[in-house]
């Protein structure tokens, strides 16, 4: 599965240069994070409800090309890699078809702040949407 969220930049988002700051695309993936999720039947406000949570663990972007400010750009992320204990979330933002920036970032699955195995009803959805 493959969502796409659109996001609409801010002028608060660019830096001196007008382009956006790189710090925000952190911020983009975890609304795209996030609206996967949503469209996937799983919300992440009722995952945290249970006392699961998924702490971003590693985060890598690699910058291709400037968005700025008023232009819209489309993040889109695919569940990439899933474990016992872990996911990958792969990203790719676009604006128009060309691609402005790449990355991913990894989360571990937490439970009463310790390191867990994901839930298996979780786990098991989770494993559709990474085939699907």
């Amino acid at each position: 599965m493959e969502t796409v969220t659109r996001i609409k930049v801010r002028y608060a988002e660019t830096d001196q240069m007008g382009v956006v700051h790189h710090s925000v695309y952190a911020v983009y993936l975890e609304a795209a994070r996030v609206e996967f999720l949503e469209r996937a039947g799983l919300p992440y406000h009722l995952v945290e409800a249970r006392g699961v949570y998924f702490p971003v663990v590693e985060l890598s972007l690699t910058f291709r090309a400037p968005a700025r400010f008023g232009e819209v750009v489309e993040v889109k992320t695919r569940l990439a890699e899933l474990s016992s204990r872990a996911l990958l979330f792969r990203y790719r933002v676009e604006r128009e078809g060309a691609l402005l920036a790449e990355g991913l970032t990894r989360h571990l699955c937490q439970v009463g702040g310790r390191a867990a195995r994901i839930p298996e009803d979780l786990l098991k959805l989770l494993d559709v949407l990474r085939l699907g």
